[in-house]
């Protein structure tokens, strides 16, 4: 039986998570997703590969969610660092998802507020304490807001993103559409994202080139959340 769902997006965010594991079952395909089984720092785990975007994403755990019930759920994998403070070889721990391209402001909406649903989904709280608590050997883990949208951000959006959310720390394609799949399903969720780049003018260089550190962080820091529960 599951105990935690796992997601990432790619491979190289999923490879980290496989190689940490005790054991590694066979991987199916169900759907557009890719499901492996493991034994992760003593959980029966559900690694989900869903792709990349918001709706392969939420299409790959509502269907998870519906087989195993209201698991917890953790993103994981690499983001966008977009707080001052944030720096490439940090990890990200979401209190708080919106979305970075929504705006009903026209309608009385907060910015980043789909209508009818909460102004933040919010990160499981004690996922995210077992998440704060980790220590890194080079690196910060960074607890706080995370943005999620179809656009990769870099230095033509960055600081249009900046001014418009000034408390989030970090932006990826996936964590806030999958915070509010588990809001739906009642699901305790966390994203726990190793900072890739720093959303300026060679971001995209810079994710080529630290994609698979940050997931190598995220994934440690994951198993350190699994073995906390």
């Amino acid at each position: 039986m599951t105990e935690v769902l796992v997601v990432v997006a790619m491979v190289p965010e999923a490879e980290p998570l496989r190689a940490a594991a005790d054991h590694v079952g066979p991987t199916r395909s169900v759907g557009h997703a890719e499901r492996t089984v493991l034994s992760l720092a003593g959980r029966r785990v559900l690694l989900l590969r869903t792709g990349i975007g918001a709706v392969n994403a939420t299409a790959a755990v509502a269907v998870a969610l519906h087989e195993t019930g209201p698991v917890p759920v953790i993103s994981a994998g690499s983001a966008g660092g977009l707080g001052a403070q944030v720096r490439v070889g940090d990890v990200v721990v979401g209190e708080r998802y919106r979305f970075g391209g929504a705006d009903a402001t026209a309608f009385g909406y907060q910015r980043g507020q789909i209508p009818g649903m909460p102004v933040d989904f919010v990160g499981e709280p004690h996922l995210v304490e077992a998440a704060r608590a980790v220590t890194l050997i080079d690196g910060a883990v960074l607890v706080g807001t995370m943005l999620s949208s179809d656009a990769f951000v870099d230095a033509r959006t960055v600081d249009d993103v900046r001014a418009d959310f000034p408390d989030a720390l970090s932006t990826d394609m996936e964590s806030t559409a999958i915070a509010q799949t588990c809001h739906l399903a009642g699901a305790p969720f966390v994203s726990v994202r190793g900072i890739s780049d720093l959303c300026g003018p060679v971001a995209g260089e810079d994710f080529r080139t630290h994609v698979d550190d940050a997931a190598d962080r995220s994934a440690a820091v994951v198993t350190s959340v699994l073995a906390a529960l």
